[in-house]
């Protein structure tokens, strides 16, 4: 296509100058008539024979110019354009990487996914000045964000603590019974959400890498009790924005499993509203209830609520790597209920969670009883 453009030019600028030269050849001609003919003495006063010999002259020019010059022309027209980008070219270039930093879209239309992979990593590289660290760093981060089905977006949670007096005599007095409520917003990436409570180690492990678990709890058999078990775990309640959704269970020995399906207006694309109930022991001398977040979490509340639980105090872990720091806020002692609030604004990665670590009262009385002067 240039070639061709380039050789429609070069025709026409021929042509032009060819139509210039034939019409100043018919002037001249017209100009020598007029001299000798005498019904066109009219014209004599016209300037017939100098405008034909201008445009003879226009039109050889032409031709000789575009035979001989031509070449000349186009490389001084290729030397200024080169010398206009090299002028140009700091602008330009700060142009278009303005454009991509205050415009995402504009970059991600241009760039596949192993190409930003690597602009992002060298960018990283620049303003931590270590490549090394920063392959490391984002492709940390790409497995455990880009990698990850769902985003949670203000998850709220609510740890009821209790003895357990229910259920057999096996366990009772050595177990408290955690009813936790969780309730966040987000885009469904399956239409069905899961939860486990196995015995086995390895397949917890598993479990907790199964994008397709919502949560997995792991209960040991030295309580004497299985994790098949009502007792050990139950799903009570799942809703979608507000409407109750059917749960059900499946066991085998050693481990359960519940299931319900989200409907299809959680599968419409937008973001909706998830809130579920479940219970489950936990060992009382174990001093240690945690929460595992296994999606990115942007904005966290949990309440820890263990007025009856005979605790005396309650410290709390929070496995977020963040710059930013939790708020923790203790009920006041002037105040019957019992309870630790942890909050959290940022984004919390996978695998990301709070612990709570309790003192028992009964451990703080056997410790007066053989230290009076500990309090």
């Amino acid at each position: 296509m240039p070639d061709l453009l380039h050789q429609l030019y070069r025709t026409k600028l021929r042509l032009a100058g060819l139509v210039t030269a034939i019409a100043g050849i018919g002037l001249l001609f017209a100009a020598q008539a007029v001299a000798t003919t005498s019904t066109l003495s009219w014209l004599v006063a016209w300037p017939t024979n100098q405008l034909g010999t201008t445009l003879l002259s226009a039109g050889v020019i032409a031709v000789i110019f575009e035979y001989y010059a031509r070449k000349e022309s186009e490389a001084l027209a290729a030397e200024r354009f080169r010398a206009v980008i090299r002028q140009e070219a700091p602008a330009i270039r700060d142009a278009v990487l303005d454009s991509f930093a205050f415009d995402p879209t504009a970059l991600k239309n241009i760039a596949s996914p192993e190409t930003l992979d690597r602009i992002a990593a060298n960018a990283l590289g620049l303003r931590l000045e270590d490549q090394a660290l920063a392959q490391d760093v984002y492709a940390d981060v790409r497995n455990q964000i880009i990698g990850a089905p769902e985003r949670w977006h203000d998850v709220n949670v609510s740890v009821d603590l209790a003895p357990w007096t229910a259920g057999p005599t096996t366990g009772r007095g050595s177990m408290f019974v955690a009813t936790l409520r969780w309730e966040y917003r987000v885009t469904p990436a399956n239409s069905t959400m899961r939860f486990a409570c196995v015995s086995d180690l390895a397949e917890y492990r598993d479990l907790l890498r199964d994008q397709a678990t919502t949560s997995a709890w792991y209960f040991g058999q030295s309580s004497g009790l299985d994790a098949a078990s009502r007792d050990a775990f139950e799903l009570v309640q799942l809703a979608v924005n507000g409407k109750e959704r059917t749960i059900r269970r499946t066991q085998r020995q050693g481990a359960q499993l519940y299931t319900a399906g989200l409907g299809t207006t959680a599968m419409s694309g937008e973001p909706v509203t998830v809130a579920y109930t479940y219970r489950v022991l936990v060992q009382r001398h174990g001093h240690l209830l945690y929460l595992d977040l296994p999606r990115p979490t942007k904005g966290l509340k949990v309440q820890f609520n263990y007025s009856e639980a005979g605790i005396r105090r309650v410290n709390t872990l929070d496995f977020i790597a963040s710059s930013q720091q939790s708020r923790v806020e203790h009920s006041p002692e002037a105040v019957p209920a019992r309870s630790v609030d942890i909050g959290f604004d940022g984004w919390i990665f996978p695998r990301s969670g709070v612990a709570f670590v309790w003192v028992l009262e009964e451990e703080m009385r056997g410790a007066t009883a053989a230290d009076p002067h500990r309090t």
